[in-house]
């Protein structure tokens, strides 16, 4: 199976789970993704925490270019690894599904407050 397929597969599955568990309960599961991904000793992901525990995730398929790019993609600061914020970023980035939620619930929120502060 190659790489683009099984992140199609994770773009149809992260809005489910939202639907499911709800932001809380995504918030927390995303979380727990990175617990199993994370380097123990250095606190974050690095490459080499990435390939060895990819698998967790069902991403043991990807090669090390792909892994390498999805690094590159979500590290922010440019230290060569991903902090739980920026590995929570890379996966709502990863899915537009997900994404276009979000925007949609924001709007929504954002409507309600400025209906409650008009006169």
């Amino acid at each position: 199976m190659d790489s683009n397929n099984k992140e199609s597969q994770f773009h149809d599955f992260l809005p489910l789970m939202a639907d499911k568990l709800g932001g809380d309960g995504l918030i927390d599961e995303m979380c727990k993704g990175f617990q199993l991904l994370m380097d123990q000793d250095k606190g974050v992901i690095t490459f080499d925490s990435l390939k060895k525990n990819s698998s967790y995730l069902g991403l043991q398929d990807l090669s090390d270019v792909d892994l390498w790019s999805m690094l590159r993609e979500g590290d922010f600061d440019g230290d060569g690894a991903l902090s739980q914020m920026e590995f929570c970023v890379l996966m709502f980035r990863l899915s537009p599904d997900l994404m276009d939620q979000s925007e949609f619930l924001l709007e929504q929120a954002l409507e309600q407050e400025f209906d409650n502060f008009q006169y």
